[in-house]
């Protein structure tokens, strides 16, 4: 069976936007750049362009309404996951899932709760 190819990988800017469209539903330019203003200095231009951008890539569609576009999710936060891990697995890891994970244990420091949680997962499956 043919693998469907990943999405277009995401910059941390692009992965901002795409986090405040999910948690809101939907948003207009000026809804997300109220939000990442507040951590960060961003230019309202940086965020129209980030979310056409996101569009074009096929993360979000847009809706004209009245002199803006209102964007929306075009795929959920869990499919964006898997496919950009996917990519990552490929190009990183060779596609070694377990080199993937070996080498997460092994960087992050992973508490109690953190290897609990896996060890559940890991019985789950």
């Amino acid at each position: 069976m043919k693998q469907r190819p990943a999405l277009v990988p995401l910059g941390e800017t692009e992965m901002d936007v795409l986090r405040v469209v999910w948690e809101s539903g939907d948003a207009t330019v000026a809804d997300v750049h109220t939000r990442l203003s507040a951590a960060r200095p961003l230019a309202y231009t940086t965020i129209l362009t980030v979310m056409r951008n996101l569009a074009e890539k096929g993360y979000l569609a847009a809706t004209r309404e009245g002199r803006q576009d209102r964007y929306r999710p075009t795929r959920s936060p869990e499919t964006v996951r898997q496919s950009l891990l996917g990519g990552f697995l490929a190009r990183v890891f060779d596609g070694d899932p377990a080199a993937l994970v070996q080498t997460l244990v092994r960087a992050e420091r992973l508490t109690d709760d953190d290897r609990a949680a896996l060890r559940r997962l890991l019985d789950d499956l």
